[in-house]
């Protein structure tokens, strides 16, 4: 993990490796996250930037690699992947994460958009299937509770690599 961190690093930083931030430039030229739909959200989510500009310090990269790793336990990959979900970060998936989060999944481009009235429906199928409460949100322990239904979750899931 320090070799991969320190050779994404800018040539004169190298020898300084565990005191510097990786730029979030950088950190997306992984092949990992490259063409990643959650790229963003990933940089955004293991980030400790003050700044909020989602640059990476050794811990931070680290804490990412750790979490996407096999050794990982499908809790953890279920809370950062709630995480990288929740896209206005207010600790809920709610109508536009969700929608968000299904744009990412099928793209932008016109092709591949959905209608408004597919949108709507795919929505209400996913809170109807995961919103417990019926409070018109998915928390974290409802996404939990849907993720321990998916055998293949934690193979897959953060969506990276």
């Amino acid at each position: 993990a320090y070799k991969r961190f320190s050779e994404l690093l800018p040539a004169g930083e190298k020898e300084n490796a565990r005191s510097v931030r990786l730029p979030k430039s950088r950190i997306l030229t992984l092949p990992e996250l490259r063409a990643n739909p959650f790229q963003h959200r990933i940089c955004r989510v293991f980030s400790t930037s003050e700044d909020r500009d989602d640059s990476m310090s050794f811990e931070d990269f680290l804490d990412m690699l750790s979490v996407f790793s096999d050794s990982a336990t499908s809790e953890i990959k279920s809370c950062y992947a709630f995480r990288i979900f929740d896209f206005d970060e207010d600790g809920t998936l709610d109508k536009k994460d969700l929608e968000n989060l299904v744009n990412c999944l099928t793209g932008q481009s016109e092709e591949s958009r959905l209608s408004s009235a597919e949108m709507e429906q795919l929505i209400q199928n996913i809170l109807e299937e995961s919103d417990i409460d019926k409070d018109g949100t998915i928390n974290l322990s409802e996404f939990q509770h849907v993720i321990s239904r998916s055998p293949d979750f934690a193979r897959y899931c953060p969506p990276v690599w």
